[in-house]
């Protein structure tokens, strides 16, 4: 029997065997299909499914409270009934709540844990949390956090949104970009992913239309970082480097009389004062080719160049999310956005600045897309909020203040966490610190379908129907089809749908969750909302979009790209800032005063580059990219993922003078550490990093089975990053790259326990 079910990354088909039980194949007739799928089959029934309410041996007997010895790999667990488990964490629930007031606890959820609109994790756990009093939420997100903080003091909210989702076109480039500017590469694999999932992938077929047409640079430390159809020119750039590039295209630019002073001037303010930057005016450093040479190791007179040709023909300067992920990383997206407005081609047809290209599947589209139906999360009537990469600061420093888009937040004392269908063991940085902090609490609930190292951490974990396990719709932004997405098997063991445990909750708790639907009905709730709706498309009744599988999208082209209207008349369709334009000096963040950022984009050393004097003692600076065979860690265990494994655990790509240098080849195990931890990965050599560059995948599973040797001995990268806000106006996450050192690892080789379940008993 064949089954269409739905993920992030792709719709896909699966084979499910003769008794309905077990998922046999997955496959899918898309030419451009991800790799992920690979892993499902693998995971549906792995060892390391949660299979019954488990609760910690030494939570159970002790009761909550704060415990270093939360994620010890040997902490044993202890299988309960439903009724049992739900017993024990809605006492849990009632005692913080009544003790400490509903502020205490943490709605965790931040991740990518289900593409469907009704089995939303992240949507499902905030509605109940919001029935029973409310909780401490995270903001932004770990993709773009600075963007999202600084772009709306630079281009106003709206703006801000429309880069997101309505930007020049895939389509717009083909036709009318002369040169493609990219910085950062424009990745493959990284158009695989979709929030909810596309019907069809169409990335590379875009790309494959601009590679015919359009001239495409991309700088970055990694020459494959690029799409293979777009035949890009690579320019090497240091990591952490490539502010001082944009600073001195824009120096050129004023030097060589190439900036469209007229845009300036009546669509942006603070161009003086770039002007007065760049030029060395105000520091006595003039941010020339040959300065930024020094730092980035571009060579002058290929920054030179290249900034006369940007010039020369409609150009779009690209910049990509991983370049914000980092130290100061809001400093790239300002410079990119103001090299285009020097270049004056912002709301040009193929021209001007994009955020996002090489980034995620849906950018640049060119459609719009439809509403699509949600859960509805009521209101947290709790004003307490954090930056969602400050979880750590959040449970070590309670009581605190921090510094936050020109303000302060105070960071509530935490006594709950409540995490489900996310894995803060991937997404967040330094991974000792977040154990500690993870130690603070009294108790921390997880939902999960596998014992992953987030459950692994878990006083009480919840296991979880997956999205092959139940029924739901699905469908991303500019999908060409809403989809129906049924059961393809029964859940394993003890599994149970979200909907069904909240609901099972609140009713402990004296809340209404469900408003007495069960999951079928609140899917036809939805649909059926969504259908009404005034700007929904035409869509047939519930019953007969289930029975056919789905229903069509609009896929009209939008034609108010975002700046257009603003370019053509910026007094009739002024932005959403102080002035009304682009504000390439912002005085509003001029005048927070911070240490940190000034009024205009700027280069200032981090601690993080090859130039630091951090670097005498870490030679090696460690790229941290997404995965190409897997969506963050999830299903890590899939025979895809494992694919790419190197000596049984996650490589390390170094160019081979630096792997002469310290004795290692292609299959060796190295030890890998950082100021912050240390791990184990296997060596592929190759000359596609710029020398003195290394680069890991993120989203191994953290493995600390084996301390003695490294912090992690499956390659979690995470175990070296820093967990530090990239600035004190974004607090965003710095986790893109970390200054490393590299050596043979010639001991024993211990085994990796990183998708082996804990110890469990039967009550």
């Amino acid at each position: 029997m064949s089954q269409e079910t739905s993920a992030h990354w792709g719709t896909y088909q699966v084979e499910v065997s003769a008794d309905g039980r077990d998922v046999v194949t997955a496959h899918t007739d898309d030419p451009d299909a991800a790799p992920a799928i690979g892993n499902v089959v693998d995971a549906h029934r792995h060892r390391s499914r949660v299979t019954r309410p488990s609760v910690r041996r030494r939570w159970l007997d002790d009761g909550p409270g704060p415990d270093t010895g939360r994620g010890d790999p040997l902490s044993e667990y202890v299988e309960v009934s439903w009724d049992t488990g739900l017993d024990l964490l809605s006492h849990e629930l009632e005692r913080v709540r009544s003790t400490f007031g509903n502020q205490a606890i943490f709605g965790g959820s931040y991740g990518w844990g289900s593409a469907g609109r009704l089995h939303h994790a992240q949507s499902q756990l905030h509605r109940f949390l919001n029935t029973i009093g409310g909780y401490t939420r995270s903001i932004n997100d770990y993709s773009r956090g600075a963007s999202l903080v600084l772009l709306p003091h630079l281009v106003g909210a709206q703006a801000t949104l429309d880069l997101r989702y309505k930007p020049t076109s895939w389509d717009d480039v083909a036709e009318h970009t002369d040169l493609l500017v990219s910085f950062g590469g424009l990745r493959r694999s990284n158009t695989w992913v979709v929030p909810g999932g596309h019907a069809r992938h169409i990335g590379s077929g875009h790309a494959r239309a601009v590679g015919r047409t359009t001239r495409v640079v991309t700088l970055s430390a990694q020459r494959d970082d690029a799409f293979p159809d777009l035949d890009a020119e690579w320019v090497g750039v240091m990591p952490a480097t490539d502010t001082a590039v944009m600073l001195a295209l824009v120096h050129v630019l004023v030097v060589d009389g190439l900036v469209d002073d007229e845009f300036l001037a009546t669509h942006t303010v603070g161009a003086d004062q770039v002007r007065r930057y760049v030029l060395g005016s105000v520091d006595g450093v003039p941010k020339s080719p040959e300065w930024a040479a020094r730092i980035s190791r571009t060579p002058a007179n290929v920054i030179r160049e290249l900034a006369h040709r940007m010039a020369a023909g409609r150009t779009l300067v690209n910049v990509v999310y991983s370049l914000q992920r980092g130290e100061r990383g809001e400093q790239a997206v300002f410079a990119g956005l103001t090299l285009a407005a020097f270049l004056g081609q912002i709301g040009l047809p193929g021209g001007g600045f994009a955020h996002g290209f090489g980034s995620m599947g849906d950018y640049g589209v060119g459609i719009a897309g439809a509403r699509l139906p949600t859960f509805p999360q009521g209101s947290n009537p709790v004003p307490d909020f954090i930056p969602c990469a400050r979880i750590s600061d959040l449970l070590l420093r309670p009581g605190e203040d921090i510094p936050y888009n020109g303000g302060t937040l105070t960071l509530p004392s935490t006594k709950l966490a409540y995490w489900a269908g996310g894995n803060p063991f991937h997404h967040h940085q330094d991974l000792r610190r977040l154990r500690r902090a993870l130690s603070t609490l009294d108790t921390f609930v997880v939902h999960e379908t596998h014992w992953t190292p987030t459950a692994r951490h878990a006083d009480i974990v919840l296991p979880v129907a997956s999205t092959l396990e139940r029924d739901d719709v699905a469908a991303g932004a500019g999908d060409s089809r809403l989809r129906a997405s049924p059961r393809a098997v029964p859940p394993v063991g003890d599994a149970r749908e979200e909907l069904w445990i909240y609901t099972q909750l609140a009713s402990r708790l004296d809340a209404d969750f469900a408003e007495g639907l069960d999951s079928r009905q609140w899917l036809e709730r939805i649909y059926e909302e969504w259908r009404a709706a005034p700007e929904s498309p035409p869509a047939p009744p519930f019953a007969e979009f289930w029975r056919d599988g789905g229903v069509a999208l609009p896929q009209d082209p939008y034609r108010d790209t975002v700046f257009a209207a603003f370019r053509a008349d910026p007094a009739a369709h002024p932005l959403a800032t102080p002035s009304g334009r682009i504000e390439l000096f912002s005085s509003t963040v001029a005048g927070f005063g911070l240490p940190d950022v000034a009024g205009h984009a700027e280069w200032r050393e981090p601690s993080q580059w090859w130039g630091s004097p951090l670097a005498e003692d870490f030679d090696l600076h460690l790229l941290c990219n997404q995965p190409t065979h897997r969506l963050h860690s999830q299903l890590d265990m899939g025979a895809a993922s494992q694919s790419t494994k190197v000596a049984g655990r996650e490589p390390l790509r170094l160019h081979p003078d630096d792997a002469a240098a310290r004795g290692l080849a292609g299959g060796d195990v190295a030890l890998v550490r950082s100021a912050q931890g240390s791990l184990l990965a296997g060596v592929v050599v190759t000359d596609a990093l710029l020398p003195g560059v290394a680069r890991m995948h993120t989203g191994a599973w953290f493995d600390p089975s084996a301390p003695e040797i490294a912090d992690c001995v499956n390659g979690n990268v995470n175990v070296l990053t820093r967990d530090v806000g990239t600035s004190t106006l974004t607090q965003a996450t710095s986790g893109a790259h970390v200054l490393v050192t590299v050596e043979r690892y010639d001991g024993p080789v211990p085994p990796v326990r990183a998708y082996e379940p804990p110890p469990v008993a039967r009550s």
